[in-house]
């Protein structure tokens, strides 16, 4: 951990909390009074995006240039296609980057942005419908838009009211109430974002069990008849603290977990699978989402569960393991 140079007294760390606090609770208000300001201003705003044939195209200078950075990313990742334009850039050749199908997205929050004219001017020439973020609704960058969304007036957090904080939130939390909001409108499923998110964690999470379950010679099944003694060599061999019990057709019938051997352990080496066995086992299907799976461990409190193949629920095709879901980082 992180040592200071000159470690604070109890005093001072108290005065570094009051600090951080009282921007998280300034910051937190004007978020609450962002919910409230919102209108119909929105909900054209986003009729706007889903009506848009080209990309959500997303400019801004300075802080708000990062934030409208942020932005597009949102957009791209929640089904909007969406590209981020530097307006300095714009004005030396990157305005060919704007097409007359998009819809632009100028940040700014005093409205009068210099650097943002040029692309202005230039979706205007073009026909692209321009919604503003801004805090001043009657700026020039207010009135040049199709549909402006005016921030309520805040006090930055900064002490002396400068540097873009407060205002810079309010642009980020809005940016994320427009994507969601598309995203929702157009009803993205969890399919099309596992296309989108591909790596990462939010790829482990939206992960088939199909590409981290144990299956053909590492599943541990056995027939019913088996003598437990056997059952015993087929655990250890495999490894997975559990057995899947199957009958003649090839359809589980049951399982044997640690538990199992534990509450018959007087009885073992005269008892088949058959016998042990507990029955009704908890299952999932293929295709099941990684992160689904987990949460059906955690709710039941098990370590493993065999998945089912999807044209036949009863024949197990694979078996996952709360500990494949540690190496994903779903722990």
């Amino acid at each position: 951990m992180y040592q200071s140079k000159f470690p604070a007294g109890p005093s001072d760390a108290e005065a570094i909390l009051d600090h951080g606090r009282a921007v998280l609770d300034l910051e937190a208000q004007a978020l609450v009074r962002l919910s409230f300001a919102l209108d119909e201003e929105f909900a054209s705003a986003v009729e706007l995006i889903l009506q848009t044939r080209g990309r959500v195209v997303v400019s801004g200078m300075g802080k708000s240039g990062h934030v409208a950075r942020k932005m597009a990313a949102t957009f791209a990742s929640t089904g909007t296609p969406a590209i981020f334009i530097h307006p300095g850039e714009a004005a030396h050749g990157d305005l060919g980057m704007l097409l007359a199908e998009d819809l632009l997205v100028v940040l700014s929050n005093s409205g009068a942005t210099p650097e943002l004219r040029p692309i202005l001017h230039y979706a205007d020439r073009l026909g692209c419908p321009i919604v503003a973020i801004t805090a001043q609704r009657h700026s020039p960058i207010g009135q040049a838009a199709t549909n402006c969304l005016a921030l309520p007036q805040v006090r930055e957090a900064c002490p002396v009211n400068i540097s873009p904080t407060t205002s810079t939130t309010l642009m980020l939390a809005l940016g994320d109430a427009l994507a969601v909001a598309t995203m929702s409108m157009r009803g993205v499923s969890r399919e099309q974002l596992e296309r989108l998110h591909p790596g990462g964690a939010i790829g482990n999470r939206l992960l088939p069990v199909n590409e981290i379950m144990h299956m053909g010679e590492a599943l541990p099944l056995v027939p019913a008849d088996l003598p437990m003694r056997t059952v015993l060599v087929t655990m250890t061999e495999k490894s997975l603290g559990i057995a899947g019990v199957i009958d003649d057709d090839g359809r589980l019938i049951g399982t044997i977990t640690d538990g199992d051997l534990r509450r018959n352990v007087d009885r073992l080496l005269t008892s088949t699978a058959r016998d042990v066995m507990t029955i009704n086992p908890k299952t999932i299907a293929d295709g099941t989402y990684a992160e689904d799976a987990r949460a059906i461990l955690a709710s039941n409190r098990i370590t493993s569960l065999f998945v089912m193949d999807h044209d036949a629920p009863e024949t197990p095709i694979g078996l996952v393991h709360i500990h494949d879901f540690s190496r994903l980082g779903l722990s």
